[in-house]
């Protein structure tokens, strides 16, 4: 027993091997090298769970799982050397090193068992055949055969799979079927594993996509207006954007902000929608921008979108639906991510992906959980502050496009003696490799002859009598809508009425100057003296929009008050002296504004003003964009700002959020001469529908600018004016002159066509009590009322109706006192 011990005191103690730096390469090895070492080092120290669910003691299947992040990966193993054994860990799929710290772990226990150096020095011999995705630099497909091939079959492999390292080549992906279906019919087992599968099925899709797409769109952007896939027209490089993501499968659109990234993944998604069988859309978004997706989702493909929101129940109920798209924040992957996987989303849209730059994050970490078989990630700032950034975003796109990190970082960083980084270099290699999956325009590569412009839109409030004139015109629009619920019928008179009180409800919105002439309650003409005095400072010009000369007329007010110069022009003005407005414009120094209707919306040539500013927005986009080409056209020489004015709170948000309502009203409806046109059918259907969500709408906080037709760069909505308005505490407004039925004080008789006599009577009667009222309360407002300070004696002003009015009225009340003077004398 004494000799043992001094024979076991005598043997020399074994050494643990050094430790390796996981930061510091040793200089005795390759960076592959050290990197293998690594993991061999990491996987000994593990405390895995491991067994054999495989049929041998050796080469058999492994089940690995690691207790701490409860993790489980499936390890097979074949042999020593790096490249023989697989696992199905993230880690093993990208690291190009033929090994991993599972792989690592499993093969050091099974040298702990007896006979396992023999096992592996015999090698593996099994009886089987199987294919095998390498990854060595390049992802490939390999035969291995078994010791029972048969010589048939070895030869047919010898043509599939090309030498010397004896991948499948991509043009050989249709005649591997045959292959598979050739050993089965010599009874030979050939083992095919899933991932094999998946990526000959990635193979045979980007075929087939390419052969499609080259078939629809032979001349590119070009063929893209014959398509119709959208519903609004794109930039021919925001069609090339979209074609390249469709075609990719899996792309990252990198343009600069302001550039339409997202018009270009929606029509991505119409492109995969219509010829590659993609029906659910998952997009990923910031919280803040939903609702915009789904109000652009309408806009550009008229396609519904389901905001999830609420509780885990509601979006339970909510992923349950048979919807093509669902708009979820980056908040709801992670707890939501079974909800989603169920559902399997076959496309998946992330916009803003800067948010994914880190993977540690709990976000990030679920979003590469969602196995869909197409992305577009969407981001004007790839790279902000480091190449793992980038690294990052791109591997949810495309996990093998960078290869592994390690050796990227390697190539790629610049380190001090202490190893800190202090630089990047050779990054232009990584845009070569990049180019096949991202897409990046700049906007001096796309916008040459045209500069920037910078669409916005601002939320003013209302006065209280601007809403009282709002309200009830809105009153008069939901009877009507009611009505047509329930006959869906409405007469020529209905029709005309609805117009009209639409029409109100609009001129509203500008100031109550518009309806009554009499007062000034609103607030837009000084949001547009504010902006024009910021706009003198800079010695710029202002182009200002608005369907109503009488919006001039308030302007006008403000800029001479303010010893600014203008021109008004307008369908009054002579044609003859219309060249003399724009001259003067252009030439006087000292003329700032240009005010205009929609009479000057084409054909004028105003670049030398830098500011539009829409007072209210035309029912038809296409005026609209007419309106902003006046400034925003060849010749521009600077940048060029859009500034929407919309009252917070009525049928003008509503406008913003059912975009809809523009395309039903596209022939002018409400713009010109709407109360003579009559309509039927399923053309009134979609108008009265449109109506409904334009007033149902109301008050949303839409913030997606109406001008971003071309989705250019939108600045964020104010939420109120920098000046207040003329509205008086207790003003009891001024009401127009024909009112129509209950509290419907709708509109001028100048905006009306015939009316009832006896309606506007009514009318008539009311305004003239509450005028009365009015005289008699020294604190009350009235248009009608006028007091002479000296004596403190009101008097009244009463505005006369329209001579046919006057005429129609004066009929009625004589028809009136003869009947009661037939009923007195019975």
């Amino acid at each position: 027993m004494k000799t043992q011990d001094r024979k076991a005191r005598a043997r020399p103690k074994r050494r643990a091997p050094p430790k390796i730096s996981h930061t510091h390469k040793p200089a005795d090895l390759a960076p592959v090298d050290w990197q293998r070492a690594l993991r061999r080092q990491f996987g000994r120290e593990q405390a895995f769970h491991w067994k054999n669910i495989g049929d041998e003691a050796i080469f058999s299947d492994f089940q690995v799982s690691n207790p701490a992040s409860r993790s489980r990966y499936r390890v097979t193993i074949r042999g020593l050397q790096p490249g023989d054994n697989r696992c199905s860990c993230p880690d093993f799929a990208t690291n190009e090193l033929g090994t991993c710290k599972h792989i690592e772990f499993v093969l050091a226990k099974l040298l702990k068992k007896r006979g396992a150096k023999a096992a592996f020095a015999r090698g593996y011999q099994p009886v089987f055949s199987e294919l095998v995705l390498h990854n060595d630099g390049r992802r490939s497909v390999r035969f291995r055969p078994g010791s029972a091939c048969p010589a048939a079959l070895r030869k047919a492999a010898a043509r599939l799979f090309a030498q010397p390292r004896g991948d499948l080549h991509p043009d050989r992906v249709d005649d591997l079927e045959s292959f598979m279906n050739a050993a089965a019919k010599a009874g030979h087992e050939l083992r095919v594993p899933g991932e094999v599968l998946d990526f000959v099925a990635g193979w045979r899709d980007a075929a087939h996509r390419a052969r499609t797409l080259d078939r629809l769109f032979p001349r590119g952007a070009a063929d893209w207006g014959r398509a119709r896939l959208t519903k609004l027209a794109l930039y021919p490089y925001q069609v090339e954007g979209a074609l390249f993501a469709a075609r990719a499968g899996r792309a990252l659109i990198g343009d600069e902000m302001g550039l339409g990234k997202t018009a270009q993944a929606i029509a991505a998604a119409e492109i995969l929608a219509r010829h590659f069988g993609v029906s659910r859309v998952l997009v990923v978004c910031p919280t803040s921008l939903k609702y915009q997706w789904q109000g652009e989702f309408l806009r550009f493909a008229g396609r519904k979108a389901r905001v999830i929101a609420g509780g885990r129940a509601q979006r339970q109920k909510d992923y349950a639906r048979d919807d093509f798209c669902k708009i979820t924040n980056y908040e709801k992957l992670d707890p939501d991510l079974d909800l989603i996987t169920g559902w399997a989303p076959e496309l998946v849209i992330v916009d803003e992906a800067q948010r994914i730059k880190n993977w540690n994050t709990i976000a990030a970490r679920a979003l590469k959980r969602i196995d869909s078989p197409y992305a577009v990630v969407l981001t004007g700032t790839p790279l902000e502050n480091k190449l793992e950034e980038l690294i990052s975003i791109v591997q949810y796109v495309d996990q093998h496009r960078l290869g592994p990190t390690w050796r990227l970082l390697h190539e790629h960083q610049v380190r001090d003696e202490a190893g800190r980084v202090i630089g990047y270099a050779g990054l232009d290699t990584i845009g070569k490799t990049l180019a096949p999956i991202m897409i990046r325009r700049r906007k001096a590569e796309v916008l040459r002859q045209l500069p920037e412009r910078t669409d916005s839109t601002i939320l003013v409030p209302m006065t209280e009598a601007q809403m009282r004139y709002h309200e009830d015109n809105a009153d008069i629009v939901a009877r009507i809508v009611q009505r047509w619920r329930k006959t869906r019928f409405l007469s020529d008179t209905d029709q005309r009425r609805l117009t009209c009180a639409l029409q109100n409800m609009r001129m509203a919105c500008n100031s109550t100057y518009l309806l009554d002439q009499e007062s000034d309650h609103g607030v837009k003409a000084d949001e547009v003296a504010a902006l024009v005095d910021d706009l003198a400072a800079q010695d710029a010009k202002a182009v200002i929009f608005s369907q109503w000369t009488r919006s001039h007329d308030i302007v006008i007010r403000r800029l001479k008050a303010r010893g600014l110069g203008y021109v008004s022009f307008h369908g009054g003005v002579p044609s003859e002296k219309r060249p003399a407005l724009v001259q003067r414009f252009r030439d006087d120094a000292d003329c700032r504004v240009f005010l205009s209707t929609d009479a000057g919306s084409t054909g004028l040539n105003l670049q030398h003003a830098t500011t539009l500013i829409n007072m209210d927005l035309p029912w038809n986009p296409a005026i609209l964009e007419q309106r902003i080409a006046r400034i925003h056209r060849m010749g521009q020489k600077r940048p060029v700002r859009i500034v929407n004015l919309v009252a917070k709170g009525t049928i003008e948000e509503g406008m913003l959020g059912v975009l809809a309502f523009k395309r039903s009203l596209s022939a002018g409806i409400l713009d010109g001469g709407a109360g003579e046109v009559s309509l039927g059918g399923s053309r009134l259907n979609r108008f009265m529908k449109d109506v409904e969500n334009v007033t149902g709408r109301m008050g949303e906080a839409a913030e997606v600018a109406p001008a971003e037709e071309h989705a250019f760069e939108s600045a964020a909505p104010n939420a109120g004016a920098r000046s207040g308005g003329q509205g008086v505490a207790g003003d009891t407004g001024a009401v127009p002159m024909v009112p129509g039925e209950g509290r419907d004080r709708s509109a001028p008789a100048t905006a009306h066509a015939a009316q009832d006599p006896w309606v506007t009577l009514a009318g008539l009667g009311r305004q003239l009590l509450g005028a009365f009222a009015a005289a008699h309360d020294n604190g009350a407002v009235h248009p009608w009322v006028e007091r002479d300070a000296p004596s403190g004696r009101s008097s009244l002003k009463i505005p006369l109706p329209s001579p046919e009015m006057a005429r129609e009225l004066a009929a009625a009340l004589a028809r009136f006192i003869e009947a009661f003077q037939g009923c007195d004398s019975s």
